[in-house]
């Protein structure tokens, strides 16, 4: 705490402790390491803002003054776009004169100095062309006697400019300013091995100028740690000999420089910077919080809940939180509509611009689309309902998905086609929803795909497909399918989002999920229900076996991997789908003979009729069997297949035109029918088009010899 933070008689007030207001404790950390002799690798949240002295100040400012308040008679800054520069007013000059004073550099032999490129020679003149100018200047700096030849000494014009420009070669010229990345490091060292001066310099962003991925930046890396590790103590009064002149490094990503450059010297040490942690937040929101709004009646308690909600945000972003608070009207006071208009950056919630009606009627829209399964149908609609009305238990809530189911029940009775209504009653098509299949996710390492690789492996900075995915479209139906077959350490990553609604990606970006829509659904339990089935008389157990049953298989699932938490948290969530009962099974038929009769007419320009009573006899008595109807509705789709092979068998040998109209049948004993109607158009000439005989397809096997 400040001085300003002490109450009377010198005694500290009550309250949460503030960061210290001097500097973050990173920058406290920073002149440990130079104390101790080392030079410094600075990495991590350097585009950040921090402050210094009680007042706001970018990293860079307050670098400066950390080295500057250790004594630095010079500190330089090099970055790829500038060069080095001099922050500090005075610097550059002083630099200059250090540099001059330098013990000058040892010349090459006439021998071993190189062919000058491009035609110039070492003094700079032409190689080849007019040589008089160089002919007519010695060394030290007159010009020498003509010739015969030569002009005379009252001369030409031509000869006074050419003595004129020869004089001025060997003229003093103001030093030239250092840009790359290499003359910076050579100059720098010389100075930081000197120990007349304190001088510090930094390197931003070297990463950029020495990528790793070419060879030759190994040379650069090696030349700048050379730089760093010959420097020596300053022997002036302020440097008091311990700390070695500074020369830093400062990126955004330690895994961007090759780690034998930091690690293999044990001088050359690393600091990573995180984002502001709760004491540090808490001093941000004093020096920002005259710029919220509402700020005059806000509470202890108020702020406390903000510096909570604001976990992970850097400085930068608290600053335009502020800022959100005035252009969205929201005062301090209500942290989570505050942190939830920030995040989405939307004027309004998108679930309330639902339409009213379609939202009242979504138990019968769903219903339409899933046979069967009301009370999943009444659970999800209630959900979606209560996620458009924006009704829930407090604020606490609103960081949470807008709501999170666990499916569970059999197979093929209508879980992802829910996961598909649902996304066509909010968006208006089947597949605008985004499926997981968990089956891909049976491997620990397989959980970094979900949130993306930790920083130093490949692929880090592409950030995780669920992540990704929610960072682009908050407002999002999410189908993790038959979550089951996820290896425990992905489940693991579902506890932050189904509690606290957000999930940090591997490059420190977090995706918030209080505008999504969590569906898990699982087939655990269904490896007893053949035994259910074979159990029970008429049309098998009842649901409330089936929901005991399956409720109970689910929770010994969890606590089998260890994980009983995550049950804790999905349990209110948990919708037992029913199995397929036998009233249900000609529904199913017919939308699938829909769909099949649709796909020819648009293909073939076919109509294809079918004998319902028929097949409808036929598929029940099927079904019936318990080992079928275990296997629920996608078993009657199977079912259904040596129909439409039939039907395909007959299109291909009999080419009826297009308007045609052919019926198709099952017979009692299991025999396909396919036939042309009488009213059917002829074919082309040499093909029946009316009255055929009948196409017998392969006989479907009937329960009495399945």
């Amino acid at each position: 705490m400040t001085g300003s933070d002490s109450g009377e008689n010198g005694a500290v007030p009550e309250g949460p402790a503030l960061a210290h207001a001097l500097m973050p404790l990173w920058a406290v950390s920073l002149g440990w390491e130079m104390e101790r002799g080392r030079q410094v690798v600075i990495s991590g949240q350097i585009r950040d803002r921090w402050w210094f002295d009680g007042r706001p100040a970018p990293f860079r400012e307050l670098i400066v003054n950390v080295l500057v308040g250790r004594g630095a008679e010079v500190v330089g800054w090099w970055d790829p776009v500038d060069g080095l520069t001099f922050p500090v007013p005075g610097h550059r000059e002083r630099f200059d004169a250090l540099v001059a004073a330098l013990p000058a550099a040892k010349e090459a032999s006439p021998v071993d100095a190189p062919e000058p490129s491009g035609g110039w020679s070492a003094s700079g003149t032409a190689a080849s062309g007019d040589s008089s100018v160089s002919a007519n200047v010695n060394r030290s700096g007159a010009a020498a006697d003509p010739g015969e030849d030569g002009p005379p000494q009252d001369g030409t014009r031509r000869s006074t400019a050419r003595r004129s420009a020869a004089a001025g070669l060997l003229q003093p010229r103001p030093p030239r300013r250092l840009v790359s990345l290499e003359d910076v490091t050579a100059q720098a060292r010389r100075l930081a091995a000197q120990s007349s001066a304190a001088t510090a310099f930094v390197f931003e962003d070297v990463d950029h100028a020495l990528p790793v991925a070419d060879p030759a930046a190994a040379q650069g890396y090696l030349r700048l740690r050379a730089a760093m590790t010959d420097a020596v103590p300053p022997s002036t009064p302020a440097s008091g000999g311990r700390a070695r002149n500074a020369m830093l490094v400062a990126v955004g990503d330690l895994d961007r420089l090759p780690g034998w450059f930091w690690q293999e010297d044990p001088r050359v040490a690393s600091l990573q910077i995180g984002p502001p942690d709760q004491a540090e937040r808490r001093l941000w929101l004093s020096f920002l919080r005259q710029d919220f709004r509402g700020h005059e009646s806000a509470t202890r308690h108020d702020v406390e809940a903000l510096v909570g909600a604001t976990d992970g945000m850097a400085g930068w972003e608290l600053d335009a939180l502020a800022r959100t608070s005035q252009l969205r009207r929201v005062e301090i006071c209500h942290p989570d509509r505050l942190m939830q208009a920030h995040r989405l950056n939307v004027s309004v919630d998108p679930w309330s611009q639902l339409d009213r009606a379609v939202m009242g009627q979504a138990a019968q829209t769903l219903m339409s689309s899933v046979i069967g399964q009301e009370v999943a149908v009444d659970a999800v609609a209630v959900a979606l309902q209560a996620a458009f009305i924006g009704l829930d238990f407090g604020e606490s809530g609103a960081a949470r998905p807008r709501g999170s189911f666990f499916f569970v029940g059999p197979t093929g009775v209508g879980k992802t086609e829910l996961a598909k209504a649902v996304a066509k009653l909010i968006f208006g098509d089947p597949t605008a929803y985004a499926r997981f299949d968990m089956s891909e996710y049976q491997q620990e390492h397989a959980a970094e795909r979900l949130a993306g690789a930790p920083p130093g492996f490949v692929g880090y900075d592409q950030g995780g497909e669920l992540t990704r995915r929610v960072q682009e479209r908050p407002f999002s139906v999410l189908l993790f399918d038959e979550i089951e077959k996820a290896h425990p350490a992905v489940l693991d990553k579902f506890l932050q989002i189904l509690e606290d609604g957000r999930l940090t990606d591997g490059r420190g970006q977090t995706a918030y999920f209080s505008q999504s829509l969590i569906i898990f659904t699982s087939n655990t339990g269904t490896e007893a229900l053949t035994g259910l089935l074979a159990a029970e008389n008429g049309d098998g157990p009842s649901y409330d076996t089936l929901r005991r049953h399956f409720s109970r298989a689910v929770e010994e699932k969890f606590r089998a991997i260890g994980r009983p938490e995550i049950f804790g948290r999905l349990k209110p969530g948990v919708v037992v789908f029913d199995m397929l009962r036998a009233q249900h099974v000609a529904g199913i038929t017919d939308r699938l003979l829909d769909q099949l009769a649709a796909s020819a007419h648009e293909r073939n320009q076919v109509e294809v009729v079918f004998d319902r009573p028929g097949v409808h006899a036929w598929i029940t008595r099927r079904m019936a069997i318990p080992e079928q109807r275990a296997y629920g509705g996608r078993q009657i789709r199977n079912e259904l297949e040596l129909l439409r092979s039939t039907i395909v068998a007959h299109l291909l040998s009999q080419s009826p035109p297009p308007g045609s109209r052919i019926e198709v049948g099952v017979e009692h004993t299991g025999q396909v029918r396919v036939s042309d109607t009488p009213d059917s158009a002829r074919g082309p000439a040499g093909t029946p088009g009316g009255r055929t005989a009948p196409l017998v397809g392969r006989v479907l096997p009937t329960p009495d010899n399945a």
